[in-house]
This record gives structure tokens, C-alpha cells and sequence, in this order.
């Protein structure tokens, strides 16, 4: 593994370990108070990635050919 990737795998290491504590404290919190409401969000914007879809498509205005093409890219 040269450097850049050994430093990117590092930084998602880092992030996942910042992001992943909150996101677990958050529905374990939401769950414990009894709102219902609250934890159904949580779970479903953190597991189905609905914010950054709703980026993807709503705000960057983007299309399925644009994300095909970004993802099928020969690098």
C-alpha cells in the first residue's frame, strides 16, 4: 500500500471511531426515553443513507447517468 492509502484508510479508521460512538449513544437514547418517533428517524437516516441521498438527487441535482458514470469510471 503506498502512503495516500495507508493515510485514507487511517482517516476513515479515525472517523468511524468519532462517528460511530454518537450515532449508538443517539438511538440508545432516543430508544430509552421512549421516543419512538425520534429512534425510527435516527435508525432510518443513519442505515439508509437518506440525507445524502436527498443531497445527492435534491440539492446537487444530480441524475441516475451521473452517478452511474462516477461509479463505472476506469480509474
Amino acid at each position: 500500500m503506498d502512503s495516500i492509502s495507508q493515510n485514507s484508510l487511517l482517516l476513515i479508521v479515525i472517523i468511524m471511531l468519532w462517528v460511530l460512538p454518537w450515532k449508538i449513544y443517539a438511538v440508545w437514547t432516543a430508544a430509552r426515553r421512549g421516543e419512538r418517533q425520534w429512534f425510527i428517524f435516527l435508525i432510518l437516516v443513519n442505515t439508509l443513507s437518506i440525507l445524502d441521498i436527498f443531497y445527492i438527487f435534491c440539492i446537487a441535482k444530480k441524475t441516475w447517468a451521473d452517478i452511474h458514470a462516477v461509479f463505472n469510471k476506469k480509474l
